[in-house]
């Protein structure tokens, strides 16, 4: 990324993070989705519209949510329609405060790490890029939280919500099996940075490091 997200104005940063994860394989065709609040404003949200390729991303693919009640407030385009998954951003974003971006995207190792995972968590090896996540410890023993995919993303919304409210995760992030990586920060390029450092991990035990 050439620029840094947060000098941008907010769909473009979106935009701009989607074409990128696009080039690298991580936001196949029209999969993924992303979303940033405006800096200051914590009742609604940004958010990839459904079904637009990511590699050609402009900030008219973009609409605005609430977070209450994901009721459209913005948009550009008049087609556009909020992604499929706005649900679980919503369930982020009212369980967690202090996010002002959630990215979600589809690695190939996310989806082998998930389906091979066993358990309410996938453990993580610890490594260096930990520090970048706000783990600090000589020796980490931490997992990402893993949910069952379904095909109701509102049921699977709430499973996130249930379990944000009642223990927030120790690492920004979280999985559902052989679907894909939503990771979180305060700000879009913390957000971006985030995905970078898990997807290095989760690569990284795809091929057999512990």
């Amino acid at each position: 990324m050439a620029r840094d997200l947060d000098r941008m104005p907010t769909r473009e940063a979106l935009a701009a993070a989607a074409r990128d994860f696009h080039a690298r394989g991580w936001m196949a065709g029209t999969a993924g989705n992303l979303s940033a609040r405006e800096p200051g404003d914590r009742r609604a949200f940004w958010i990839t519209a459904s079904g637009r390729p990511k590699g050609r991303l402009g900030p008219e693919d973009l609409v605005r949510v609430q977070v209450a009640d994901g009721a459209v407030v913005e948009r550009l385009d008049p087609e556009a329609r909020p992604s499929a998954e706005t649900a679980i951003h919503r369930a982020v974003y009212a369980a967690l405060p202090q996010v002002g971006a959630c990215f979600h995207v589809h690695t190939v190792e996310a989806c082998l790490a998930s389906w091979a995972a066993r358990g309410p968590e996938l453990p993580l090896p610890p490594l260096e890029m930990l520090k970048g996540l706000g783990i600090m410890e000589e020796h980490p023993e931490v997992g990402l939280p893993l949910f069952e995919n379904r095909a109701d993303v509102e049921a699977l919304a709430r499973d996130v919500a249930a379990r944000l409210q009642r223990e927030p995760p120790r690492l920004p992030a979280l999985l559902i099996r052989r679907h894909g990586l939503t990771v979180w920060g305060a700000s879009p390029q913390e957000a971006y940075n985030r995905v970078e450092l898990l997807a290095f991990i989760l690569e990284y035990l795809t091929r057999g490091g512990r």
